[in-house]
């Protein structure tokens, strides 16, 4: 089991940049595919990015693409996403998440239903 937990979220203009971590707790943080979810007010929780075990592949919603960047640092247990050009619609609670088991593609990467695990959010919010 793996215990995650989300740093980082703020205010910020539009137009700024945001980098939020995910910090895991156990030593098999390197086994798990990771990804990060945010959910604005009244909506869906939707996929943001998603990075596979090694780091050597991610996946990135439509909407972010160019704008963010998830990494991972095994050696520090942590997952990154780096957030620039902010809009106000990115303005949501971010989660991370976690999958222990393995599958590949757009599709597995970013359903919500493969991850296994999750913090409880980083608030972001972009003023106009």
């Amino acid at each position: 089991q793996v215990q995650l937990v989300e740093s980082g979220g703020g205010l910020v203009q539009a137009g700024g940049s945001l980098r939020l971590s995910c910090a895991a707790s156990g030593r098999t943080f390197s086994t798990y595919a990771m990804g990060w979810f945010r959910q604005a007010p009244g909506k869906e929780r939707e996929f943001v990015a998603a990075i596979i075990r090694s780091g050597s592949i991610t996946y990135y919603a439509e909407s972010v693409k160019g704008r963010f960047t998830i990494s991972r640092d095994n050696a520090k247990n942590t997952a990154y996403l780096q957030m620039n050009s902010l809009k106000p619609e990115d303005t949501a609670v971010y989660y991370c998440a976690a999958d222990p088991d393995y599958c590949s593609g757009y599709g597995c990467r970013a359903a919500q239903i493969s991850y296994d695990y999750w913090g409880q959010g980083t608030q972001v919010t972009v003023s106009s």
